[in-house]
């Protein structure tokens, strides 16, 4: 796996330009943030973080992002990636790990997949960088702890960057899953020049619900990381008991101020639906974004005790969403 992890370096360096994205998108606003939020996620015109004063004075939201976060090393990690110049740092890759009754996440230290397992199979969210990783790396690493790649029914890819959709149609010849991403991107990733562009199969409808063996799972739009990005929502267990988990989508922002905006509606809207459906679990496919790999490590070495530290509980997880809100104003602010 090292030496498949090295022969990718020059390509990852490519793709962490994943976090200065290629494209930008904007819709017209809809309804604003105070209303009702379906699982349809509309523009809103919020004028203010969710639970933040109206500000008064100078609009300076990247210190009011790291005053918010104060020393929780989840949010702090997020602040630290919103730092200009920043990019993923080279870690080891981690090892395999099943964060939850149900969910086992493999990967490297750039980029993750995300396993979802019900009684009638698996839902994989992302497929690593290409082909290659999908054989060598989330295979066997799926493997290792018990579950096997011939149940993965539907493989969806959060959005249509090759460091996502990479090993998805390798998934698909070999063992018949069903690829899915929004349309919007499904042409994204149609220009991409990787060799592993998936062949174009199931579309993701906005807020679209994919059940699979008892388990359903919300796919909800939220355009900015790409104009098609979406960011799933599915209950996870830990030690029998059930949570709500989110795994936002796409964290780099776009180039375009359109798409920047398109982004904080997003955001805005996603954080209602999070509160509708009472989230408590942050994922990411992006592990140094939200010191996943940190906290995937003290579940393997039984630091965390009988906590699971990506349960973050429901005030926890919208602070997480108000951070991420501040320092995208912040940036829309430059």
């Amino acid at each position: 796996m090292d030496l498949l992890r090295h022969a990718e370096l020059s390509r990852r360096a490519v793709l962490a330009a994943a976090f200065v994205p290629l494209v930008g998108c904007a819709r017209e606003p809809a309804a604003p943030a105070g209303s009702d939020a379906t699982s349809s996620t509309s523009a809103s015109g919020a004028a203010s973080p969710s639970g933040t004063p109206e500000e008064t004075g100078p609009k300076d939201y990247g210190e009011q992002a790291a005053e918010l976060a104060g020393d929780d090393p989840v949010l702090l990690a997020l602040v630290a990636a919103f730092t200009p110049g920043w990019l993923p740092p080279e870690a080891p890759d981690p090892e395999p790990t099943r964060i939850f009754d149900n969910v086992t996440v493999v990967g490297t230290d750039f980029v993750s997949a995300t396993a979802v397992e019900t009684s009638d199979g698996v839902i994989l969210v992302d497929a690593l960088e290409s082909r290659e990783q999908a054989a060598g790396i989330l295979v066997p690493e799926l493997r290792s702890l018990g579950v096997d790649p011939a149940r993965i029914k539907y493989v969806v890819v959060a959005h249509g960057h090759a460091d996502h959709f990479g090993g998805a149609q390798y998934l698909a010849d070999r063992y018949g899953a069903r690829v899915l991403m929004s349309p919007t991107d499904w042409d994204v990733a149609a220009k991409d020049s990787s060799p592993d562009v998936p062949e174009r199969d199931l579309e993701i409808s906005d807020g679209q619900r994919l059940s699979l063996g008892g388990t359903t799972m919300r796919l909800p739009y939220t355009p900015g990381h790409t104009p098609g990005t979406v960011s799933p929502i599915f209950p996870v267990w830990w030690k029998g008991r059930r949570h709500t988990a989110m795994l936002w989508g796409g964290t780099g922002l776009p180039e375009p101020t359109s798409g920047k905006r398109d982004y904080l509606r997003s955001v805005i809207e996603y954080a209602a639906v999070m509160r509708r459906l009472r989230v408590d679990v942050e994922l990411s496919n992006h592990g140094q974004t939200d010191a996943g790999l940190d906290r995937m490590r003290a579940l393997r070495e039984g630091t965390a005790g009988d906590q699971n530290p990506f349960v973050l509980g429901q005030a926890r997880a919208q602070r997480f969403m108000q951070v991420l809100e501040l320092l995208v104003r912040d940036k829309l602010e430059e």
